[in-house]
This record gives C-alpha cells, structure tokens and sequence, in this order.
C-alpha cells in the first residue's frame, strides 16, 4: 500500500498519536503532523478519501497540484535514430524540442528520463548505443549449405559470413568455401563492396584467420592486420567467452539463418557463384523487412545514417597474401619459399627473414623491411636469382656461360675468338671449357687484351689453341716474334733420359 494512502488511513480511522503513527511508517513525526493538518483542512472522511487514487492522495497530502498546460509528447522514435549519429547528444535534440514551444516542453531531467525509459523497453539490439558509420560486426553462421559437385558428386559444405553495422543493423552475407584466411579475407572484400564504404572499426571472434594467440599477448593476424591497415579500419577482437561483446554480429547469424539459410534447406547448389545469387536474393529482401517497434527498415537506416558516415573504399580492392614463419637464411643466401629458392642479399646470411607471397610476387622482409622482391616461381625445387645479390665473385662466375664467353671473345679479336670457340668445340666438355675460359678471362685481365691477342695468334700458328698455350706464351714473352720465325729450341745435353725420334719408331 502506497505510504500516503496508509497514513491517510492511520490518521483517519485510528487513535495513534503522530509518533506513533510515524513509527510505523518510518517517517518523522512532523511529516504525520503535516498530513494530519492538510487532512482536517479539506473535511473528507476515510470512506471518501479511500476512493480516490495514490496520486490523488499524494497530492492532497502533499499540496503539489498538476500542471495545468499540457506537456508535447516525444517522439521517441526519431530522437532513436538521432541519437546514432555520430556525436549526437541529448542536450541539443532537447533544445531543439525546446525551441518548438518553450511552454509545452519537459524540462531537460524529464526529457532524458523519458527517454531512457523508452529505450528499456525496445528490444536489445535495437537499443544497444552504436555511432552511424562507427562498426561493423562479423562472423561466420554456424549453419553450412552443402555445395554439390556436378563432375565429381562430392559434397562441400560451403561457410556463410555474416556482418551487421552497429547503428542501422543492415546485413550481409556471403558464401565461402572454408573459414581459411584466403577465404576470410575475400569476404572482407565482398563485405565492403556491399556496403560501399569503410566503417571506423571491425569487431570479430577469437577465431584463427583474425587473431593468433600466444600464451602472453593476443596477437593479430598477420594477413589480416595488413587488410585492416590498407582499408584504415581497427580490428577489435572479442574477449573470449563474453559473446556479448559481437551481440550484434550474433544477432545477424539468427537472422540470416532464419530468414536466408532457412528458406534454402531443400534447395541443390552445384557452385558457390550459384549459392552466393541465391543468397543475395533474399539478402534484399531481409534488408527491406520493416522493423517491428521502429519505423523504417535496415536498408532506409543504412541509407540516412550509415552510408553517409563511411569512409570511401581505396581504388582497389586488398589483394590476398600470405605471410610465411621467420626462418634463417643459409650460406648461399637462398630463402627456401613454398618449395623454391629466392635469393636475398648475400649480407643477409645467416639472418633470419620472413616473406609476403602473393598470387605473382613473393617479398622478403628482414627486421620489418623488404629486401627483395622476386617474380612468384612454381617450380619446386628451382631457384630465382637475382645478379644484385650476389658477391662479386659470384656474379662473375655466373656470367660464364658459352654465349657470354664467346660475345666477349668477339669484342678482343678474331684469334681470341677462334681461341675461346676451340674450348666448346664439338664432343668437348663444357664445364671443362668454362674452366679454361675463365683462365682465359683471367689472362686477358692480367696482360691486357692487346698482348692476349697475340698470344691466341701465336697459339693459331703453332696449332695449340689451349689455356696452357696460351698461358706459356705470355710468360714467355714469346707475343712478339714474327709470325713465320719458330722460338727458339734450347739444345740440352745428350743423357740416358734424353730419347731420339728413333725410340718412338
């Protein structure tokens, strides 16, 4: 029983004293005193006063009487969809209320405790405090589709992701072959396509593709770190076991099952691309369904709050890459990447790097910057190398090859040429040939190519065009007889070692 009904009933039908009164209400005894006074003022028995209501009472007891002008009721609906702009505050839609019609407005205690009210009251996704264009919500549906192939017969069971924006809740879905990064990351592109703009901020699960745990720290995907950096957005991950935290998301997984996967239970798909039409059909159609306590729908919430605060989508779309664990580069400064080798700088040797892969390209990243970039290569176990990379030695050693080799005998003269052809002659080795070229090389450094090509004539006319030929005559000085005079024979002296033709015979 309201405490102004029982007093009015103690006062008027019992002989306690106003202490005793009060006792048993629990209020002061001048308070009873006041009631009793305000009571005998207006001559009406307990019979009469009984009849009337709490607030009648409390009103004869307490001498407040109604405002006489009438208040202008809220419009809670459009002070709802306000609020979910970005930096909106009570205080101004209050004053614009006020400026309506000073006289018939609540003050600014009533106002906001009117609409606090309202707001317990609509259901809890509709109420929960989101900034157009601040988040966006996303998930994977529990539900798989199963995806049939038509070749093959084998079924798939295609993943649905799901995003919802915090302040309009428009949806979206889209199919997927598994909850992979390379498929998480590509209904990342989708989503942002649909809703043509960035939001502020991504919410998600702890799941695999967005968040790598440690036993320390929480750590982000890599990949997907770098897909939330180029489209300028924070990704928030849910504390674990507080689903709460993506109720949003949470909320769009019940409604696309009920309203999309639902409606497609005894239907056969035979490709993604056919599942993903039949999805968006009745994506539409979810997004046109009227609320049921608000005006409007998801799609006239997006397109007046939503759609105005996102930021514009960068010219391209984030292309997929795969980053791959840290490893130690060996001696010959080869990466082994996906099977195949890639060379990095030959400094960084017996450092550890990391690399981005991408659909054409593979980059290599030593502490945080990138020191080489390769053409993506599929053959497995080859090697990709870079002339940059090497020592200097190496990078001479690799330009040994018969084509070089002869290309720079032309530049020398025509009987270093014929010289360096010899070595490749036909049903000779070429290893062996590369070996004497570079000695070649060598010599020509050494003496200089002047002196070298004379030494390859010399080797013409005496019909020995080998390295070791070659080699004698520059150290003996021999480049400069004329070209029909013989060297000179040293006569040693006749002993049992020194055999005559005749021996041979």
């Amino acid at each position: 029983m309201n405490i102004y009904r029982r007093a009015s009933r103690l006062i008027k039908t019992s002989s306690l004293t106003n202490r005793a009164i009060a006792r048993l209400l629990g209020v002061s005894h001048t308070r009873i005193n006041q009631y009793k006074k305000k009571l005998e003022k207006t001559n009406l028995d307990w019979p009469d006063i009984e009849k009337l209501s709490d607030s009648e009472i409390e009103q004869l007891l307490t001498g407040l009487r109604r405002q006489c002008t009438k208040k202008r009721p809220l419009d809670y609906c459009y002070l709802e969809k306000e609020m979910r702009r970005k930096k909106m505050t009570l205080r101004l839609l209050w004053e614009e209320y006020c400026a309506e019609d000073p006289a018939t407005a609540y003050g600014y205690s009533s106002f906001t405790y009117k609409f606090n009210k309202f707001k317990r009251k609509v259901d809890l996704t509709m109420r929960q405090s989101h900034r157009a264009g601040e988040c966006v919500f996303v998930d994977f549906v529990g539900t798989t589709i199963p995806v049939k192939n038509a070749d093959t017969g084998k079924t798939n069971h295609a993943q649905i992701f799901v995003a919802a924006l915090g302040s309009s809740n428009y949806t979206f879905a889209h199919a997927v072959e598994s909850q992979k990064i390379k498929d998480w990351i590509e209904a990342h592109n989708r989503m942002f396509l649909f809703l043509n703009g960035v939001p502020e901020k991504i919410v998600t699960d702890n799941l695999k593709s967005a968040v790598t745990r440690t036993a320390k720290e929480l750590l982000h995907n890599r990949t997907y770190l770098e897909l939330c950096n180029y489209y300028g957005v924070i990704h928030i991950p849910t504390r674990p076991r507080h689903p709460q935290d993506n109720a949003k998301a949470e909320k769009a997984v019940q409604v696309v099952t009920r309203w999309i996967l639902l409606k497609l239970r005894k239907r056969v798909f035979f490709s993604i691309e056919e599942l993903n039409q039949a999805i968006a059909e009745l994506l539409w159609e979810l997004n046109e369904r009227p609320f049921q306590k608000l005006p409007g729908c998801r799609r006239s919430w997006y397109d007046e709050l939503d759609k105005p605060m996102l930021r514009p989508l960068p010219g391209e779309l984030f292309q997929y890459a795969e980053w791959t664990a840290k490893q130690k580069v060996p001696s010959d400064y080869h990466a082994y990447i996906n099977k195949h080798y890639y060379s990095v700088p030959h400094h960084l040797a017996q450092t550890h790097v990391d690399a981005r892969i991408t659909t054409k390209t593979v980059e290599i990243f030593s502490d945080g910057k990138r020191v080489a970039c390769h053409v993506r290569s599929d053959v497995e176990g080859g090697h990709t190398t870079l002339p940059e990379h090497q020592t200097k030695a190496h990078r001479e050693f690799a330009n040994l090859t018969p084509e070089n080799l002869k290309n720079w005998a032309e530049t020398v003269g025509d009987a270093a040429s014929a010289v360096v052809q010899h070595q490749f002659r036909e049903g000779s080795s070429v290893i062996h040939g590369l070996r004497a070229c570079s000695g070649l090389k060598r010599l020509a450094h050494e003496y200089g190519t002047d002196q070298f090509e004379k030494a390859c004539q010399r080797a013409q006319y005496i019909g020995s065009l080998t390295l070791t030929s070659v080699k004698s005559i520059l150290k003996r000085g021999l480049t400069d007889l004329p070209a029909g005079e013989k060297p000179i024979q040293i006569n040693f002296p006749l002993h049992e070692n020194v055999r005559g033709s005749t021996y041979y015979v």
